[in-house]
């Protein structure tokens, strides 16, 4: 019912439109066209005005308004070179928008038509169409070009010595492998998924697999000042590895392993204190709609320090521990029970001089 009406309403907006066209060419038959059209010339000019007013205005209360709900700092070195392009980019674009639009504005009202002027019509200028063209052009690929070399600067190698997680996405979670103590990820088939037990498609026959952790609710676990390097993935359809908080962003696709890397600077507790919220969180988005569950595609991001994330790790089972007890050495078997019930070792930290 509700669909009907807006139908009949966006006819009739259009009849009345048509009706205003046709009482206006009755007046000009009636009063003469010259004095309507100048009649006419005034009022848009006016219009043009205060809708040039009105917008500035809009612009400013919207800016008031919603300033309070962007992202604080940046929670990277590369998002900070990120929010600094993006500023960059706000302040030559703005400065160009305001005075074209200002302009733009102003002369429709300033020089009007009227019984005493008639507009000039100013055809071509080869001098200004290259002025006006080669400007725009420099200034939109010094723009790119600062975008282009951030961007191979979060695609292209880790540094040395950078920690390893992989991200997969499926409908409707993340899953985040972590290397276990000899600090590789193991090869993965996707012919070996199965989600009774192998939810990533593990191939037991490569030894760095025996020890890889997955998390399966979707809470990623960085250092703070430590390079990451993140190896996405997706076992179904195209999702989004989005980390806003840190202004880092790529698709995750079946078939294809898309990185990136970036290095995380405050961590959560941190953060909480600088929102001033204690139940802060970061958070990983699905930036592609994926389907019909795709708004619980959320996970979290706990950074934190080198000491907390040693300690955090020795308490994770291995992966193919928690699924084939049955094939696991005694002293293996051991410390994955001990871990799941919290008497893994104390993470040893660096004590020697």
């Amino acid at each position: 019912m509700s669909g009907l009406i807006i139908i009949a309403l966006i006819i009739l907006v259009f009849v009345i439109i048509y009706q205003i066209g046709k009482a206006s060419e009755y007046a000009t038959i009636i009063r003469g066209e010259e004095k309507v059209q100048v009649k006419t010339n005034r009022i848009v000019a006016w219009v043009f005005l205060i809708t040039f007013i009105l917008g500035m205005y809009g612009i400013w209360i919207c800016n008031s308004a919603l300033s309070g709900r962007m992202l604080k700092t940046a929670a990277s070195v590369q998002g900070v070179a990120y929010d600094n392009m993006f500023f960059l980019t706000l302040i030559v674009t703005g400065i160009v928008f305001f005075i074209t639009q200002f302009a733009l504005f102003w002369f429709a009202f300033r020089y009007q038509s009227t019984e005493k002027r008639k507009a000039f019509f100013y055809a071509h200028n080869n001098k200004l169409e290259i002025i006006w063209t080669t400007i725009p052009a420099i200034a939109m690929a010094i723009l790119v070009a600062i975008g282009l070399r951030d961007w191979f600067a979060v695609t292209d190698d880790a540094p040395p010595g950078a920690q390893i997680v992989e991200v997969v996405g499926k409908q409707f979670n993340w899953l985040i492998r972590y290397p276990g103590k000899d600090g590789e990820l193991g090869t993965r088939n996707f012919r070996n998924i199965n989600d009774a037990n192998n939810v990533l498609g593990l191939d037991w026959k490569d030894k760095h697999n025996l020890d890889d952790i997955i998390v399966q609710n979707g809470e990623l676990h960085l250092v703070v000042g430590k390079p990451v390097k993140l190896l996405i993935g997706s076992r179904d359809v195209i999702h989004d590895v989005g980390l806003t908080h840190f202004r880092m962003k790529m698709d995750a696709v079946p078939g294809i392993t898309t990185t990136m890397w970036f290095t995380p600077t405050i961590t959560t507790d941190s953060m909480k204190v600088l929102t001033n919220d204690p139940d802060f969180v970061y958070e990983i988005s699905c930036d592609q709609v994926c389907g019909k569950g795709h708004y619980s595609m959320r996970g979290t991001v706990i950074v934190q320090t080198q000491q907390e994330y040693d300690a955090w790790l020795a308490g994770q089972q291995p992966y193919y521990v928690m699924n084939n007890p049955a094939n696991t050495p005694v002293g293996e078997k051991k410390e994955a029970n001990d871990a799941k019930s919290g008497k893994a070792d104390t993470v040893k930290t660096l004590t020697m001089k």
